[in-house]
């Protein structure tokens, strides 16, 4: 005989025997002041165990409990047991298109909850996951332990990779390089199949590296626009975009060897799915080790201990009050094992919060769930929570507290949606009266109830009264609003009025008083403008005169230097003409004739005018003399000459 966990023998037992011997030496009180004769005259009946006989009795029950702690077993041979799986890599898109609500609660939150039920459903086959979107990442490599692998899958969301996109070929480099050296693959991807309508490149790769692929597919035909985490919905070139399950990515599944099956609200797809996947995969083994096989003995020692356990507490008088020892219990209790402590801690932690809740103590009872909710991720303990924050008028955190609980029957996410509802109808304002006859919706979906119904149609009276409260608001702003304006519009007409006369009147007086004054201003101007007129045209003709006359000596002196060259040049002509014939002289005076015109033409030409300044009145006069009377003395010469060249003229 072996056992199995002597620790409990080395740490327990010397503990219990320090804690018995003691007890066993103490004496009973009344054998300090009676002997043992009396004492039994004294006792009323001697069927009872004393103290110290029952005491010893406890002592035999521990030590036997500890030997049944300790396993006691018999070897009964050696048995070789082999480790078999069929190895599963899950890849779940994260892209943007994933947060599209056209399923419940969205594609994503639906996608994590499949992969979860998968876990459950498969305890004994490893599993790792993939996340992707543009790249790919390995979340979990293939494992056993579903606890971490149930941990990594539940904090992915959109936001763990930054470059949006749906690249199934990254994704399936990223599974072949993480399950090596196996013929066959298995992967399940959980995505609503991206914009791509051509899958041929994946299908090479996936069918050259020997992956066979399951798809889920994440969405619906009618697709939904992507809603983000502000409220705001993704647009391209100013329009909403609208995200649609692509079923072009069942040719994936198909051509590879796999399945592609459509997601539904219950959890019956993962389950075929799983099926499908057991029935094409064939289980490889991982490990085979031979353990030894044991004839177990501890209900020995455990039932020898409960016989006398029922024999120390039949024999007990009723007079007799029987302490058990505290040590021994606490002894018990430390030497459990943690997991066994957190459990018992949460089971207490969620009966204290129960007896809070009863007791009409809420804000504790919240806290406690709240707190266990956060610490096991428990959907029941939110729901707990919130349900106790609405009890405190707290509305707003019990909405947030429900809208963090998911429930997969029915019923119970009737009642979470229905109480949901009731937390925004609660708060009051239009938009969350519009949440609440949402949640009450889905409620009377799910399950019809009486309740719920009366609830959906008292909301959508008060939704009604708010929206006629809203328009009478709104016609009498409309109308406060005209008559201000009508009553400025009056005050300034009126204002206006008062101002034009008042500035009717002032400009009347101004024009009398500047008639006044310009009259007798027109008196002394008049006078004197008559007398400067008079000086102006006077020194205007005197300037004038003078400048002719220079002008008249200046041409007779150039006049008379022409006239005396030209009388030396004919004097020499004279002489050489006397013996040529008459008829050479008459040409000769004629082209004379002509550059003396020439000539007289360029003085005019080249004097220059004299600018006087003069009034328009005075010009007009000067110019109509001019004109008339008056003519310059190279025009007069020019005008004698050719009539004189004109009589003179041969006709050939």
């Amino acid at each position: 005989m072996t056992f199995l966990h002597p620790e409990f023998l080395y740490y327990m037992l010397p503990i219990v025997i320090i804690l018995f011997a003691l007890l066993l030496s103490q004496k009973e009180p009344q054998a300090n002041f009676f002997s043992n004769e009396v004492m039994n005259k004294l006792r009323v009946s001697a069927n009872t165990l004393t103290l110290k006989a029952r005491n010893a009795l406890f002592f035999l029950i521990a030590v036997l409990i500890i030997i049944a702690l300790a396993a006691p077993v018999i070897k009964d041979g050696k048995v070789e047991v082999k480790a078999k799986s069929a190895d599963i890599m899950i890849a779940l898109d994260i892209s943007d298109s994933m947060l599209a609500q056209d399923v419940y609660p969205n594609r994503l939150k639906l996608a994590k909850q499949k992969a979860l039920e998968l876990l459950r459903l498969a305890p004994n086959e490893r599993i790792g996951v993939i996340a992707f979107a543009k790249n790919s990442y390995l979340v979990s490599p293939l494992s056993f332990d579903h606890e971490a692998v149930r941990f990594l899958l539940s904090k992915l969301d959109t936001s763990s990779i930054t470059e949006q996109g749906t690249n199934l070929m990254s994704m399936l480099q990223v599974v072949d390089r993480s399950i090596k050296n196996d013929s066959k693959k298995y992967l399940l991807l959980l995505s609503d199949g991206g914009d791509s309508k051509d899958f041929s490149k994946e299908i090479a790769f996936a069918k050259a590296k020997g992956i066979v692929v399951f798809v889920l597919g994440m969405g619906t035909k009618q697709g939904a626009p992507i809603k983000m985490s502000n409220g705001e919905f993704i647009k391209q070139n100013g329009k909403i975009i609208i995200s649609k399950l692509n079923e072009k990515i069942a040719d994936l599944a198909t051509q590879t060897g796999g399945v592609y099956i459509q997601n539904v609200n219950s959890n019956q797809d993962i389950k075929m799915m799983l099926k499908e996947i057991e029935s094409h995969s064939k289980k490889k083994e991982l490990k085979s080790q031979e353990i030894e096989k044991y004839i177990p003995l501890f209900y020995f020692p455990l039932g020898l201990a409960l016989l006398l356990l029922l024999i120390a507490t039949s024999s007990m008088s009723k007079r007799v009050k029987v302490e058990v020892p505290s040590a021994f219990i606490a002894m018990l209790i430390l030497f459990n094992t943690t997991s066994s402590n957190a459990a018992v801690m949460d089971f207490m932690d969620i009966r204290e919060a129960k007896q809070a809740y009863e007791h009409k103590q809420y804000e504790k009872a919240a806290n406690m769930y709240e707190h266990h909710a956060k610490r096991a991720d428990s959907s029941s303990a939110y729901y707990n929570a919130a349900n106790a924050m609405y009890k405190l008028g707290k509305y707003k955190e019990a909405a947030k507290l429900y809208e963090k609980s998911y429930f997969t029957k029915p019923q119970e996410r009737a009642k979470m949606e229905a109480n949901l509802g009731n937390a925004y109808a609660k708060q009051g304002d239009m938009q969350n009266l519009e949440k609440a006859v949402k949640e009450y919706e889905k409620s009377l979906k799910l399950v019809d109830d009486k309740d719920v119904r009366e609830n959906l149609e008292m909301v959508k009276k008060a939704i009604q009264k708010k929206k006629q409260q809203q328009k009478k608001q709104n016609k009498q702003n409309k109308k406060n609003k005209k008559d201000k304006k009508q009553n400025k519009d009056n005050k300034n007409q009126k204002d206006n009025k008062e101002n034009k006369n008042s500035q009717d009147q002032n400009k009347k007086d101004q024009k009398k008083n500047q008639q006044n004054k310009e009259s007798k201003k027109s008196k002394g101007k008049s006078d004197k403008s008559e007398k400067n007129k008079d000086m102006k045209s006077k020194q205007q003709s005197k300037d004038e005169a003078k400048n002719q006359k220079e002008n008249k000596k200046d041409q007779k002196k150039k006049e008379e230097q022409k006239n005396s060259k030209q009388s030396e040049a004919k004097k020499q002509k004279e002489k050489q003409n006397k013996a040529k014939p008459k008829e050479e002289k008459a040409k000769e005076l004629k082209e004379k004739a002509k550059k003396e015109k020439t000539s007289q033409n360029m003085s005019s030409a080249n004097a220059k005018p004299v600018k006087v300044r003069m009034s328009d009145a005075e010009e007009k006069k000067w110019l109509k003399k001019l004109n008339k009377d008056q003519n310059t003395y190279l025009y007069m010469l020019n005008k004698n000459k050719m009539n004189e060249d004109n009589t003179n003229e041969k006709p050939w």
